[in-house]
């Protein structure tokens, strides 16, 4: 039973449901819960935890509630409501959450606050009972907080539904970043045992191309010149609607306005020698490929259920060198994985070495809930995965290095984002991030051409050539 106070400050007694979980998917229903609400949301903040698909969604999210008449301010700023788009990949995940959540009550114990998104979808009642969120939106619901503000403003909706075959709701990033990201795809049909994005986000579905020039047009319009395409499985898009890949990242080639474009992240063995040859070809296309590895020893990408084997990855990347020499070659890896011995580790390493990639991402894997690698048990020692852990990163320090020097003296294209401590900053095309003295911020959202004349902790420094 829940209490609500009355307008002479009594409580009364308000029955509400409970929201069952069950293997991480919910069992019930819709629940919705109403709790005592203090004053009018008027102000809201938002923070993104995890990739750049949820960076889009929480834009989207914003512009939704500011047509509905809400006002968004600065996150570190007092607001009403605090919308976190929350993140499930790895425990880091969750941890930062209940950080954030903590800092917020600090700051602003009389907010309220939204956890909405892939955490939200599969830990309702968690973030319910330990959290205490005021607002608990899953997947379906995310782009709909408005409407629950709305529909009673003296009380607070949570909901989250089981169904996960969602329509695709399209998405993206305007006017916080220099650059777009522009959702094409969303959810994932690939097994991979240690990964809940399936359960988060459901089945794999896709945008209409037309939609996506939509967007597109409408961001050249805003001045933005670059796009990064993004999705859960990029690869896949088309897959569920025959859509096709290609004809659409032609299509967006010829969009007047855009100067550049990124796919955020396409799996190996979708990753087409097509797809290769016309982005080395392309108006604005980069030479730049995130290609997710997560092991480079074969066992264990089986146990994974990866779609490929190591002789395919080591194949796309040399794919990639041999027609874009400059190319940005981006991998992630998982260190840990249960039964991950340390040959196999040592396979993973010495394959990595001998790539000729660009930077790397690690992971030590955690025990998500409700994926079959929870079956396997995690069977190593935290203190070896740390380890693990270094030795890559020391690595992917190497290889980073080694390709910034192999930039060194030579003139690239670098897109303005923002002013740092007197310097301003931006990315090449092929992804090194790019520190320039000297400059204004009217050279801000405009593309330069930047000799690279030194190599430093946060990146490559450069000076404009007139």
């Amino acid at each position: 039973m829940l209490k609500k106070q009355d307008k002479m400050g009594s409580f009364i007694s308000k029955p509400f449901s409970i929201i069952h979980v069950q293997n991480g998917l919910l069992n019930l229903p819709p629940a919705t819960i109403i709790c005592p609400m203090n004053r009018a949301i008027k102000t809201v903040a938002y923070h993104t935890l995890g990739c750049k698909l949820n960076f889009a969604e929480t834009s989207t999210i914003s512009r939704n509630m500011e047509h509905a008449g809400f006002d968004t301010v600065d996150f570190m700023s007092v607001a009403d409501l605090y919308v976190i788009n929350t993140c499930t990949v790895t425990e880091n995940a969750d941890r930062d959450f209940r950080k954030l959540v903590n800092r917020i009550r600090r700051r602003s114990p009389d907010a309220r606050i939204a956890a909405v998104g892939c955490y939200a979808q599969l830990k309702p009642e968690w973030i319910r009972d330990q959290i205490g969120a005021e607002y608990i939106l899953g997947s379906a619901e995310k782009f709909r907080l408005a409407e629950f503000i709305r529909e009673d403003d003296d009380s607070t909706v949570f909901e989250v539904k089981e169904e996960l075959d969602l329509d695709f709701v399209p998405a993206y990033s305007l006017g916080d970043r220099t650059r777009t990201y522009l959702k094409i795809q969303d959810g994932c049909d690939y097994p991979c045992t240690y990964c809940t994005i399936p359960l988060a986000r459901g089945g794999s579905r896709s945008d209409e191309a037309a939609h996506i020039l939509v967007s597109a047009e409408e961001a050249a319009e805003a001045g933005v010149q670059e796009i990064v395409l993004t999705g859960v499985n990029v690869g896949e898009f088309g897959h569920d609607n025959d859509q096709d890949l290609m004809r659409l990242l032609r299509d967006l080639d010829s969009v007047g306005g855009i100067k550049r474009y990124r796919i955020s992240s396409i799996e190996p063995n979708l990753l087409s020698d097509e797809i290769i040859g016309f982005v080395a070809e392309s108006r604005s296309f980069l030479p730049h490929f995130h290609v997710p590895l997560q092991s480079g020893n074969d066992r264990v990408l089986a146990d994974m259920q990866r779609r490929y084997q190591s002789a395919t990855y080591r194949d796309r990347v040399e794919r990639i060198r041999s027609f874009l020499p400059d190319a940005g070659i981006g991998a992630d890896v998982i260190v840990g994985f249960p039964g991950e011995s340390e040959d196999d580790f040592l396979i993973t390493y010495r394959f990595i070495n001998e790539l000729e990639i660009s930077y790397l991402h690690v992971f030590t894997y955690s025990e998500r809930p409700n994926t079959e690698a929870e079956k396997f048990g995690d069977d190593i020692p935290m203190a070896v995965k740390k380890e693990r852990n270094r030795m890559l990163t020391i690595l992917g320090a190497k290889k980073w290095h080694a390709f910034a020097e192999k930039n060194l003296s030579c003139v690239r294209p670098v897109l303005f984002e923002q002013m740092k401590d007197g310097h301003l900053v931006g990315h090449t095309d092929n992804y090194l991030r790019v520190h320039v003295t000297g400059g204004t911020e009217s050279l801000l959202n405009t593309i330069q051409p930047v000799e690279m004349t030194d190599i430093r902790d946060t990146g490559m420094a450069g000076r404009i050539l007139k």
